[in-house]
């Protein structure tokens, strides 16, 4: 670390993404979905649809949250990511109380403005740890991975805690949305006074998202490893938002909750293992093994489903899909692209976040069988990609050298 006076500034900006992963998950989680779906009336399955509208505030976002945290530093961009993250969550909770078609509405608009707050924290943060661990980026990056599984891991206990009932008798979670909300509210705070070494940059120019994709120079191969931003995303989100209602409505699990346990410690292991296989294998395998493990997995889930298939399928998805894939795979498009890593990290989190919006969107309307077939034809997709990649990847690396 560059200096200790940051030692208070690099917690509070890592506390923001531990409560991010209660965030981006809660949603997901068969109790809530059950909890939201009685009081809005509607569908199970229809609560994904509002998972989806994360991924829709992320596609609005992104164009101009990083060029905006370069320009006004990493503080303004950290606070209106906390704000908004805490209008998203204590708005689910308002959502909750409105109940009917209403609370329906009310709850995609905040999760559009919870996709948003997700755009700014990670042009913030990312870059903001990055400059304090500036000896060890990578390690700063995997530590805002760990604080995601780490209230991941942590969420079925949450959930117990938080459970209440209305006075009409309706089960309710709104005490959790509060609380993570109220959290954001003080984290926010406190990131307004505490220091950030990120003011001797403000007078670089940097160049928008379309000045670099213009000076941008794109293969087939190049292209490939932008569409696995989109296919990658697709077999966490799918699963992190739909395997619990899989397990309970095809295996009969009637509380599937722990699930998110066990693909939160995935997660949490397949980090650091495949941080040190990283030492020894190059980035770009993994972007071809790892989707093969978690599409043959999920056929063994749902040719044989069953509590343990379940448990084990969350625990390699977590691991294989969510472990760093989509880090990997932007990390492989920096090195292919050397002058415009700004703009192709944003092109890859856009495809991430275009999957997350059409195809929790799709899956909004769809059996949890069929989630279940979709996230296998498009994980092998992904499988695909990443052997042409594969093949490729001299010739994608020599051109790079060149152009360096």
């Amino acid at each position: 670390m560059t200096n200790k006076k940051y030692l208070p500034s690099v917690i509070v900006l890592y506390l923001n993404y531990f409560l991010h992963g209660i965030g981006c998950s809660i949603l997901g989680q068969v109790a809530i979905k059950e909890a939201l779906s009685a009081s809005w009336n509607v569908e199970v399955m229809a609560i994904t649809a509002v998972s989806a509208a994360l991924g829709l505030g992320r596609l609005i976002a992104l164009p101009f949250a990083g060029p905006l945290s370069d320009k006004l530093g990493r503080r303004f961009s950290t606070a209106i990511g906390g704000f908004a993250y805490a209008v998203y969550l204590i708005g689910l909770a308002m959502a909750f109380n409105a109940g009917g078609g209403t609370g329906y509405r009310i709850a995609y608009i905040c999760a559009i403005v919870g996709g948003i707050a997700n755009s700014f924290l990670d042009t913030g943060i990312y870059p903001a740890v990055a400059e304090i661990i500036n000896k060890a980026p990578g390690v700063a990056t995997m530590g805002i991975k760990f604080a995601i599984s780490g209230s991941q891991l942590l969420l079925p206990f949450f959930l117990g805690i938080a459970v209440g009932t209305t006075a009409a008798g309706a089960v309710t979670y709104n005490t959790l949305f509060y609380a993570v909300g109220i959290g954001y509210l003080v984290l926010m705070a406190l990131i307004l006074f505490f220091p950030l070494p990120d003011s001797d940059q403000k007078a670089e120019k940097k160049e928008g998202l379309i000045e670099g994709i213009k000076k941008a120079n794109f293969s087939a191969g190049s292209v490939a490893m932008i569409l696995i931003g989109f296919t990658c995303t697709g077999t966490f989100q799918l699963w992190l938002n739909c395997a619990q209602n899989f397990a309970k409505d095809v295996v009969g699990w009637a509380e599937p909750g722990i699930m998110q346990t066990f693909y939160s410690a995935g997660t949490m292991i397949g980090l650091i293992v495949t941080a040190a296989l990283t030492k020894k294998i190059k980035d770009v395998r993994f972007i071809m093994v790892y989707p093969a493990i978690c599409a043959l997995m999920m056929v063994g889930v749902l040719m044989v489903p069953s509590q343990a298939m379940c448990k084990i399928g969350s625990f390699v998805i977590g691991w294989a899909g969510a472990g760093g894939l989509l880090q990997i795979a932007t990390a492989v498009c920096n090195m292919l692209f050397p002058k415009i890593k700004g703009t192709v990290t944003a092109l890859v989190m856009i495809a991430s976040s275009l999957c997350n919006y059409t195809i929790l969107t799709a899956a909004a309307s769809m059996t949890p069988s069929g989630v279940m077939t979709m996230n296998i034809v498009l994980t092998a997709i992904g499988v695909l990609l990443g052997v042409f990649v594969n093949k490729n990847y001299s010739k994608m690396l020599e051109a790079a050298e060149k152009s360096a």
